[in-house]
């Protein structure tokens, strides 16, 4: 009894320590992880809170079956377990692929908090992202609650920079070569005054010619999550200058009613 007591105490030491110095250590890989990968601190304390839970629970079933083996026999417990896990494992596949797809979403930093998303046919931003499920919020305010194991492919919005386009529309008879110039007057002076803008915007030239109008293309990149406000303010600003200087816009075509049809 005697040796069976100091070998627990030694195995409780051993456990107390090897706990400390194991939660130590993962701690301060994250730390150093949090500061070079420059990751978001929701995603850092996600995989965080993860592996210690993981290291706690290997750490207490091996101990546990160290301390154990001093007064029965181990092997038919963990035979037991096996065949139980086993049968949980069968009746929570979904469960298992769900946590299984999102720890490499989380690894693999596919999503953030915050980030302007596609996924099939659901857009909007990302609200919360777990092991189990991923919570997006629609842009008419849903909150859609989707399955790890459902995600298949992920449009990310909010990486870089984002491309607009503006397509500005002139009557067929004006002078499109003035136009041109005062488009990109117009885009000069938004440029200088708009600080969303990143590049350009530059006037590609005319896109388009119909019987009703003339195309006239315009392509920049706005700050990620900018690009919708800078599309539109620069369409009113070159507006106005096509107005100001008498560039004729196209006007909406009405055939006459003719009686008896």
């Amino acid at each position: 009894m005697i040796s069976k007591g100091i070998s627990i105490l030694i195995l409780l030491i051993l456990y107390f320590v090897l706990s400390w110095i194991g939660r130590k250590l993962i701690r301060g890989f994250f730390r150093r992880y949090r500061t070079q990968q420059m990751v978001s601190e929701n995603r850092a304390n996600t995989l965080e809170s993860l592996i210690l839970n993981l290291f706690g629970y290997v750490m207490f079933f091996t101990f546990a079956m160290l301390i154990l083996q001093n007064f029965i026999n181990v092997t038919a417990i963990i035979a037991g377990a096996g065949v139980a896990s086993l049968a949980i494992a069968f009746g929570a596949q979904g469960l298992v692929s769900d946590v299984v797809t999102g720890f490499f979403i989380l690894l693999e930093r596919q999503l953030d908090v915050g980030d302007s998303i596609t996924l099939e046919q659901v857009n909007g931003n990302v609200e919360a992202l777990g092991l189990r499920t991923t919570q997006v919020r629609d842009f008419d305010g849903t909150l859609h609650f989707i399955p790890n194991r459902q995600i298949m492919i992920v449009s990310n919005h909010s990486r870089g920079n984002m491309r607009f386009l503006v397509d500005v529309r002139i009557a067929p008879t004006a002078d499109a070569e003035k136009a041109m110039e005062i488009i990109k007057r117009a885009c000069e002076q938004e440029k200088a005054t708009n600080k969303n803008i990143v590049d350009g915007p530059t006037v590609l030239g005319v896109q388009e010619v119909s019987a009703t109008n003339t195309v006239i293309r315009v392509m920049g990149k706005a700050v990620n999550g900018e690009q919708f406000e800078v599309q539109r303010n620069l369409l009113k600003d070159i507006r106005e200058e096509l107005v100001a200087n008498q560039i004729e816009l196209p006007l909406s075509y009405l055939a006459p009613l003719e009686l008896g049809k």
